[in-house]
């Protein structure tokens, strides 16, 4: 059972006997029963939606009742991820698979397009082939809503507190969150984690020195050296890359914004469209590289980014619309007809934001 001596019952997903108590507030949630039926009854009038309010909580509580594990819940988004897969893309491959252990725990880190698919789709590939399911690291940003919160910790997801302020405040979240990333992996629960925060808009994947910095905090704690430490923790660089990707005009239009205004201001339920966008958005083909086990010294957390970064570039597959922005006109003409749909959709200043999201991938290829 749950007792209060869990280190990191705050940020943890939640276990078993949690879940059934889980999805009883997140049924009573009216916040999260007035999203649904927005959702799915947007053309209706105010009375009917409170109407079908009850209707959508006794469904709801029929079809998740028989939902009492951390594995049920993963089957059951499996289901929507079959769904969603084909109906939004055109396929979606992956590469590097057989290389890794299906015994072992790994920490992912992954470039990062999209809220939502990004782990999803690392998940995916992980259990067709065999593996266990990742806990998926997610920025408080993103929590802004008990309902947020409820979701994406029944779903294995721990949180990333970033809104953690002054200086004692960001050391213990940060050592919190090294503990437990040590923690999950030692019990043989691998981790997906972004390699920078917020997603790359610019197409320019990089990663973050200071979440590796943070990876070894539980390492200094242990008296242990970066490069020793590092090694253990088993990182797998990963390469996710859309032919399409759903909100390239959204990120295109924040970019251009934050540059000729000096800063752009999100609207209250950006992220959340971001999310629905993401999901439900046409993503053309997909591909998901799954990197080399870093086991060499690395003795500073630039050095390790230097790698992960080298291995994300090389391992991500350029489709043609990257090679079209970048520059090279051997391409269909149904790839220059996209390419032309998308930035018609943009004001002028806005549209060199888009091509540059779509070439940077093949600038940066080692």
């Amino acid at each position: 059972m749950t007792t209060n001596t869990d280190p990191f019952i705050e940020i943890r997903p939640y276990n078993d006997e949690e879940i059934p108590a889980a999805i009883d507030r997140l049924v009573n949630d009216e916040e999260f029963i007035s999203a649904i039926l927005q959702h799915r009854f947007s053309n209706h009038a105010g009375w009917f939606k409170t109407l079908m309010s009850p209707v959508v909580k006794i469904y709801l509580k029929m079809k998740w009742s028989k939902l009492n594990s951390v594995e049920a819940i993963q089957l059951e988004v499996k289901k929507y991820l079959d769904q969603t897969l084909k109906s939004t893309t055109q396929g979606v491959s992956y590469s590097g698979l057989d290389k890794l252990d299906t015994q072992q725990a790994y920490l992912f880190v992954s470039n990062h397009r999209d809220i939502a698919m990004d782990p999803a789709l690392v998940n995916y590939g992980l259990f067709k082939n065999g593996h266990k399911t990742v806990r998926i690291a997610i920025g408080d940003n993103l929590l802004k809503k008990p309902c947020a919160t409820e979701l994406m910790k029944l779903n294995k997801s721990f949180i990333v507190k970033r809104s953690a302020k002054g200086p004692r405040e960001m050391m213990k979240a940060l050592g919190t969150l090294s503990g437990y990333i040590k923690h999950s992996l030692e019990t043989g629960h691998s981790i997906w984690i972004a390699q920078k925060e917020g997603r790359a808009k610019d197409g320019n994947d990089f990663t973050d020195p200071a979440i590796l910095k943070m990876f070894h905090v539980e390492g200094r704690k242990q008296k242990l050296s970066f490069a020793e430490y590092i090694k253990s923790l088993k990182i797998v660089p990963v390469s996710i890359s859309y032919e399409n990707d759903p909100c390239d005009i959204a990120k295109a239009i924040e970019l251009h914004a934050k540059e000729s205004a000096g800063s752009y201001e999100k609207g209250e339920f950006e992220d959340i469209e971001s999310i629905i966008q993401g999901i439900v958005g046409d993503k053309g083909r997909v591909h998901v590289a799954f990197g080399d086990v870093i086991e060499q010294d690395f003795e500073t957390p630039e050095e390790l980014a230097q790698e992960i970064d080298r291995q994300v570039h090389a391992n991500y597959k350029l489709f043609p619309i990257n090679e079209l922005a970048a520059g090279n006109e051997q391409v269909d003409d149904q790839v220059k007809a996209t390419l032309a749909e998308k930035l018609n959709l943009l004001p002028k200043d806005a549209q060199p934001y888009l091509v540059a999201s779509y070439a940077n991938p093949v600038k940066n290829r080692p």
